[in-house]
């Protein structure tokens, strides 16, 4: 009896508001929900239930010591290996991990995104594709600041202090350099139509393989 085949494990990286997740919602819309497992790394921003929230917000979320990725890390090996996991639900308007969880079954294809998943060794070497999504800053900082007021309830003084702060910092000394991991490099992400289709064409026949 021939022994079935592990899933297929593809990460999505790239700076906050480069298109991640615009490619990732059209890999999926293509291939199939049944088909894909999608994990965002942001999803296991670590528990900060126990600090005051004053405390909360100083905390540095664009750095990779900011995530429990370890956790993240037995979540790809469990969806892998057949068996479902809970996945964390992030609360981010009160900036700590919120009670409930999503369940998340295993699938032939499981994607992973987030701005930091290159620069963790030990996650990055269980990708068998990596896709770095490559968009201009100041396009990433408008998109950061129309999601995170439209969708966190952050001022956009909050959004503009964060970036000046630690995002752009965390972008150049992290994110920046993980570029050079990507096996394929997509400028625009998901709004590059040309790269998604390709992309895409390739999915569908993998998935057919898994």
């Amino acid at each position: 009896m021939q022994d079935k085949k592990r899933s297929f494990v593809i990460g999505i990286a790239g700076a906050s508001g480069s298109g991640k997740t615009t490619l990732t919602n059209g890999i999926v819309s293509e291939i199939g929900a049944d088909k894909i497992a999608v994990l965002a790394h942001d999803a296991y921003y670590r528990d900060q239930s126990h600090r005051p929230f004053e405390e909360r917000v100083l905390v540095n979320y664009d750095h990779p010591d900011s995530l429990e990725t370890e956790f993240l890390i037995e979540h790809i090996h469990a969806l892998c290996e057949g068996r479902s996991v809970q996945q964390p639900v992030y609360d981010y308007k009160q900036h700590t991990r919120a009670a409930e969880t999503v369940t998340v079954e295993p699938k032939p294809i499981i994607l992973v995104e987030g701005i930091l998943i290159f620069a963790e060794p030990q996650l990055r070497q269980l990708f068998d594709m990596k896709l770095f999504v490559d968009t201009d800053q100041d396009l990433c900082f408008i998109r950061r600041m129309q999601r995170d007021v439209r969708e966190r309830g952050r001022t956009v003084d909050s959004v503009v202090n964060q970036y000046l702060t630690t995002v752009r910092l965390s972008y150049m000394e992290f994110v920046e350099p993980s570029k050079r991991f990507a096996d394929v490099i997509i400028p625009e992400g998901g709004m590059n139509t040309v790269a998604s289709e390709m992309l895409i064409a390739r999915l569908k026949a993998l998935a057919r393989d898994v």
